[in-house]
């Protein structure tokens, strides 16, 4: 990552000085390195495997995770699940987190419901630290960027999902980097036809992973 310039937002003074997925989380926990963290409920870190064999990394928490404080809890996060069930990748294999730890979002015109809001450019860069660390800690041997943010926060600004998903891309992040969709345009299809046709799509993609992680030995 690029040296921050003067007055640019980061994260990192916030890291803690021994890298390990627990320091990680409590430092997080006081991360300001971007405005974000004003109308957040809690900051929402990345959870699973120590020594994971497969990263997922989302856009960023949504209400729901907001307000757990656990990455992929709402309904994006049980269609992954039962993909991943699909798929025959194991729960315990993986650790799943996002671009950006803090829900951005903004009021719905009428009542309290709070809506999703993209993260800006100037924030994912803000956080890219403690997703470099999350990937230093658990060393995954495949990284899947799910959704267009996650895509682009790592494999550059240019990355096209539609036109590459469920390729392997070449990457000094991990020994292999996948991107696909984010499990919340699943539910976001027209119908339900769509929507079965969407999910199918995504088991596919997880399935080429699941192939790479039985042809490489556990240890590897």
């Amino acid at each position: 990552m690029p040296p921050a310039k003067d007055n640019f937002p980061t994260a990192l003074p916030f890291l803690p000085s021994k890298l390990n997925i627990r320091n990680l989380q409590a430092a997080a926990r006081q991360c300001k390195g971007c405005d974000l963290w004003e109308r957040a409920t809690q900051t929402v870190f990345g959870e699973g495997a120590s020594r994971a064999r497969v990263m997922l990394v989302g856009e960023q928490p949504g209400d729901k995770e907001d307000i757990a404080g656990h990455p992929f809890v709402g309904p994006a996060g049980k269609i992954l699940d039962e993909a991943l069930a699909a798929a025959g990748i194991e729960r315990g294999d993986v650790y799943v987190t996002n671009a950006v730890k803090h829900f951005s979002w903004t009021p719905a015109e009428r009542g309290k419901r709070r809506i999703h809001k993209k993260p800006r450019y100037s924030e994912i860069r803000a956080c890219r630290p403690w997703l470099e660390a999350e990937i230093a800690v658990t060393r995954p041997h495949v990284i899947v960027c799910l959704g267009a943010t996650a895509a682009q926060a790592l494999l550059g600004s240019d990355f096209s999902v539609m036109r590459r998903r469920g390729q392997f891309i070449p990457s000094s992040l991990a020994p292999r980097v996948m991107a696909t969709v984010h499990p919340s345009s699943i539910l976001r299809a027209l119908d339900e036809p769509s929507r079965h046709e969407q999910k199918e799509a995504f088991i596919r993609d997880l399935a080429i992973v699941a192939h790479e992680m039985r042809r490489v030995p556990h240890a590897a």
